[in-house]
């Protein structure tokens, strides 16, 4: 089995910053099978790597993946499904499958989070995170300031009292608003169905942002990109 620096494993799957993580190192408290870690030592998930003399699960980690997708819209975040799903534009994961954290529907485009790993996908998305999504909305229309005021205080849906955290309005076209928008709630179509609620629908929907994490602009519909959970946890 190939190995890796020992920090870029630890750093990338969630065990701090690499720099923190060479500090560690450098203050012995990192261990290899029973050895004082070097910087640059590499590893596999044969070894045993102890931190403060707690043991690290390598082979966990090192099956564990994160990705971070460019969704087009479109595409389900399915696997039982007769259109193209979002897993269809990535390779095998290194173990189990590929689940969505989170889902988009199937006309929202932009920032999804994949992963193999189940407990990962709950950890993020566990409401004691409070992670903020935010998105681009186009809404048809031009709503009153009344009913906006009415997005940020909240309105009772499926009697759960949904509402936005900060809404932002954009360009305004004789038929349509552009708004910049931030929603703590993942339930299914929240967005849509808080605009629907005052009489405007959504016509285009992008997520640009999910915790701390951004969707680079580089990254283009239906690409993706691995990450590490630092990312969108800190």
């Amino acid at each position: 089995m190939s190995k890796e620096r020992i920090q870029k494993i630890l750093s990338q799957n969630g065990y701090s910053s690499r720099r923190k993580v060479e500090s560690l190192i450098k203050e012995g408290r990192v261990f290899i099978n029973d050895i004082p870690a070097k910087l640059g030592d590499k590893i596999s998930s044969e070894d045993k790597v102890y931190i403060d003399g707690k043991v690290i699960n390598i082979s966990e980690i090192i099956s564990s993946e994160l990705l971070m997708y460019n969704k087009p819209v479109g595409e389900e975040c399915s696997h039982v499904s007769l259109k193209r799903t979002v897993f269809e534009s990535l390779p095998k994961p290194k173990s189990g499958k590929w689940i969505s954290i989170g889902r988009l529907d199937i006309n929202t485009s932009g920032l999804l989070l994949i992963t193999n790993d189940g407990k990962l996908a709950n950890d993020i998305i566990h409401p004691s995170n409070a992670i903020e999504r935010e998105y681009i909305a186009r809404v048809r229309g031009k709503p009153s300031d009344a009913n906006l005021k009415k997005l940020i205080s909240g309105i009772k849906i499926e009697k759960e009292k949904v509402f936005f955290t900060d809404l932002v309005k954009g360009k305004e076209t004789a038929s349509h608003t552009w708004f910049a928008l931030v929603i703590m709630s993942g339930k299914n179509r929240s967005v849509r169905k808080l605009w629907d609620s005052i009489g405007h629908e959504v016509s285009r929907l992008k997520r640009v942002r999910l915790g701390k994490l951004f969707l680079p602009k580089e990254l283009n519909e239906g690409k993706f990109k691995r990450i590490s959970p630092n990312e969108v946890l800190g």
